[in-house]
């Protein structure tokens, strides 16, 4: 599963320069990702509680072991309901058992038997709308197989909606435009089961520590197609314009990995080795599938040979549905994504999605081979797939993409670590949706770069092999990770694993440095709550350049004040601190602005030259404009990209020379990115002729056209030129475009930014918002109403929680009259994501 998270975006604002940031975001095709800005304040890192709270949460008690589901389903679209029978083939695991408890949320029950051959014998239940507890004829042991069949109606619109920060709603099923009456929208059917959120569309034992073999039959209009786990053995043709197709999942898997998609797909086939790899999109991207999703079968082989196990699965299939409630979604052999991943061709020159596309393929061994017993254990599944996009980078893109790929990571854990610091692996919670967090994923996946870092290559994906091998088509703990790294290796992990998996927080480290009588000193000084979290031991490596040379040490530190002094003839040039960011820590290198000039300046590593550029960002000093006119001219994207982002506020900007590099990158750089950032800039500068923007408004990319698009606005030139942007649907210029135009009084606009809050969704439509309400708040009241009912349709269809929360404020904003004031008040009142928030 991959984080929800808004799309990254650079709009230039009154306030200057915006730089959006997004824990999982899309990659550039020139192996970019939308330029960022981010300094984490690390003195405020320190302190951050242990939130840890919450009863013991064990793995499920195995009583009954599901073997086989066979589901027969049909819809009623109107209702918004499924049509189920089930067939459950079960056996108690160990002890004998006279009852059998499933999980089924929210169903009208019709029938429920227990099948004796030919015989069905009817069942006493009882059933509190959450769990079907079957009262048995007898009592069965290990050694009996039973038979359960339930004739039941899914409702789940009548279900009570929750959700996490990853996975926006665990309803199960979802009908999207059902009536088909929505414009721009297909008609879709789509199930989402993680984490027990597939109990909602069929009677299960909705535990991930339970595996189960499955046959999904649909019946479905015949224009529709069907996808599910495992392969199709047959579709069939019935009367009134209908079909059944017949899938067959012959693996175990766990219950929450089952999934159906039915709607009007594109399929467009692809193959690894011998098996047959699909890609299911709207028909408008049909052409475009293969340039988004066609790097897959590499993907799949590249794994395979790496880990040394070969995708197991009989196929693959990835399939992009409307409305989605989570990044992407691992489903066995049927990976399931959100619409974003579709791109037409000038898209696909802004970014790719290799990243998600990695991560949920990785899933395919870590999390569906091989699974987390409980939700405590999540990392066992998340902290893989992030780990695999820098794999994937380091593979295919190098490794200055993948340095960009982990520290991103790096600094969205820190992020959240401001407010919560917990063990990775923690069976404390109030919630298991409060496992899909930054910890889950991006600290998890630095700690396994940390591992890999410390026994080496070989032994790193040896013992993967050993522990996939070894836990195949089983739950696992994390002692079975630790156990498989010990017996390929010989070394004793446990200090490790306990300090880095169990314990929670990471090192704050207070780092200084001197120079005296031909030896550098290093005062390492560990100022995070010890009594909370530990004094942490940890390799550190230390690059020193002097004399245009380079030394790398390696030393230990063990205690919570350490000091290392290095031979040194000569004054260091420059003293770097874990140059390739391989610590998982918060570092706070005490040195000067010529210092951290100097780290730029003498260093070849991208952590440590984004490093330097980030305590060089709204300073002043010696050697500073030195590196950021070599940072602008980078082999690398995001170092020119961060360079052109300092330049705006130092004087530099006013050389002519300076302007010409600037119109040069905005014109011609081969990144995207870099000529977006570029125009950007260049539109801070007053009096800026429009014949330069201009060459940005017919650049290829809409990445660039966004950044044009805001400098023509800020420099107030006729907007007439702007209309032409007006039929486009990519987000990003749809984006700058309503930002553009807040101030039109013309009703062709009104009706513009009323069909792009119809047809907008998740993080694109939040910065929309941003826009339309300055848009709305320029008209009177009853010019507003329009408006104002569009942004009530959008609190109450959005799960989002930043999206409704933005519209709510808006709403707040506009509720002049006691009848709008209402509103507010039942809006609020009707949903617990807005009374969190009641100071909006």
């Amino acid at each position: 599963m991959n984080h929800i998270v808004s799309r990254a975006f650079l709009y230039m604002t009154a306030a200057g320069l915006l730089a959006g940031c997004a824990a999982k975001r899309p990659v550039n095709t020139s192996v970019a990702a939308e330029p960022v800005a981010t300094k984490v304040d690390s003195a405020a890192l320190a302190p951050a509680p242990v939130t840890s709270q919450g009863p013991y949460n064990p793995a499920a008690e195995r009583l009954m072991d599901l073997l086989h589901t066979r589901l027969n389903v049909r819809f009623d679209w109107g209702k918004q309901h499924l049509l189920g029978e089930a067939t459950l083939t079960l056996k108690p695991y160990f002890y004998p058992q006279e009852k059998i408890v499933l999980d089924a949320k929210g169903f009208d029950l019709h029938k429920v038997t227990l099948q004796k051959g030919k015989q069905e014998v009817p069942l006493a239940y009882d059933y509190d709308r959450y769990q079907l507890t079957l009262k048995l004829d007898k009592a069965y042991t290990r050694k009996d197989t039973l038979q359960i069949f339930i004739s039941y109606t899914a409702k789940p619109n009548e279900l009570k909606v929750k959700g996490s920060e990853a996975i926006l709603a665990d309803k199960g099923l979802y009908f999207i435009n059902p009536t088909g009456k929505e414009e721009d929208l297909p008609q879709q059917i789509w199930t989402q089961g993680e984490t027990e959120a597939n109990s909602a569309w069929f009677p299960t034992i909705d535990k991930p520590n339970e595996r189960m073999t499955q046959e999904i039959i649909m019946t479905v209009e015949d224009r529709f197609k069907t996808l599910s786990n495992g392969v199709l053995v047959s579709s069939r043709k019935g009367a009134n314009g209908l079909r059944t197709d017949h899938w067959r999942m012959n693996q175990p898997h766990a219950p929450y990995l089952a999934m159906m998609a039915i709607g009007e797909f594109t399929v467009v086939k692809d193959k690894w080795r011998d098996k047959e790899v699909t890609y299911w999109v709207e028909p408008e991207y049909a052409a475009t599938a293969k340039a988004t999703f066609g790097r897959t079968p590499a993907m799949m082989e590249f794994f395979s040979q790496k880990l040394g196990v070969p995708f197991v699965w009989d196929k693959y299939a990835q399939v992009v549905v409307r409305n989605f409630v989570s990044g992407a979604m691992e489903n066995t052999t049927a990976s399931t994504f959100m619409e974003s991943v579709q791109q037409d061709r000038r898209e696909l020159l802004d970014k790719n999605w290799d990243h998600i596309i990695a991560h949920e393929l990785f899933h395919q061994w870590f999390g569906d081979l091989v699974t987390t017993e409980s939700w405590a254990n999540l990392p066992l599944n998340e902290s893989f797939a992030d780990y695999s996009e820098y794999l994937w980078a380091e593979h295919q893109y190098g490794a200055d993409e993948a340095a960009l790929t982990h520290r991103e990571a790096l600094l969205e854990y820190l992020g959240e670590a401001r407010t919560k610091q917990e063990p990775l692996i923690r069976y404390r919670y109030l919630d298991k949706e409060d496992m899909f967090d930054s910890h889950s994923y991006a600290k998890g996946g630095r700690v396994l770069h940390m591992l890999r870092k410390l026994v080496g290559e070989e032994a790193f994906f040896q013992s993967l092999n050993y522990y996939l091998v070894r836990n195949k088509f089983s739950p696992v703990e994390i002692d079975e990770l630790r156990l498989a790294f010990e017996e390929v290796t010989g070394k004793d992990l446990r200090p490790f694993f306990q300090q880095w998996f169990l314990t929670p927080g990471h090192p704050v480290l207070s780092i200084s440095h001197s120079f005296q009588d031909q030896s550098l000193t290093l005062h390492v000084n560990q100022t995070q709550d010890t009594v909370q979290t530990t004094v942490y031991n940890f390799p550190l490596t230390v690059a020193i350049y002097h004399k245009g040379g380079k030394q790398e040490w390696q030393v230990e530190v063990t205690k919570t004040n350490q000091s290392f002094s290095f031979p040194l003839a000569h004054t260091p040039e420059a003293v770097v601190v874990d140059p390739e960011q391989t610590l998982l820590a918060d570092i706070q290198h005490k040195q000067t602005i010529s210092e951290w000039a100097n780290q730029f300046q003498y260093s070849t590593a991208f952590a440590a030259k984004a490093t330097a550029l980030d305590h060089l960002r709204d300073t002043t000093g010696l050697g500073l404009q030195e590196a950021i006119m070599k940072a602008v001219q980078d082999p690398f994207w995001k170092i020119r990209a961060t360079g052109l982002e300092l330049l705006v506020s130092t004087p530099l900007m006013e050389s002519p020379e300076v302007q010409g590099q600037l119109q040069m990158l905005a014109a011609k750089d081969p990144n995207s990115s870099v000529r977006a950032t570029a125009t950007y800039v260049l539109g801070t500068l007053t009096g800026l002729p429009k014949e330069i923007i201009e060459v940005g408004l017919q650049d290829s990319s809409y990445q660039v056209n966004a950044a044009a698009i805001f400098s023509w606005a800020r420099g107030k030139h006729d907007l007439q030129r702007l209309t032409s942007f007006l039929n486009l649907k990519n987000p990003d210029i749809v984006n700058a475009v309503a930002a553009a135009f807040t101030d039109s009084q013309e009703n062709q606009m009104y009706d513009w930014y009323l069909r792009q809050a119809r047809r907008l969704r998740s993080g694109d439509l939040y910065y929309f918002i941003q826009s339309f309400g300055a848009f709305l708040m320029k008209k009177n009241i009853d010019e507003q109403e329009r408006g104002w009912q569009a942004l009530v349709n959008i609190v109450e269809r959005e799960n989002m929680p930043v999206v409704k929360q933005s519209a709510f404020q808006m709403l707040t904003l506009m509720a002049e009259t006691e009848e709008r004031k209402e509103t507010v008040a039942k809006l609020q009142a009707q949903d617990e994501k807005l009374r969190d928030n009641e100071g909006l």
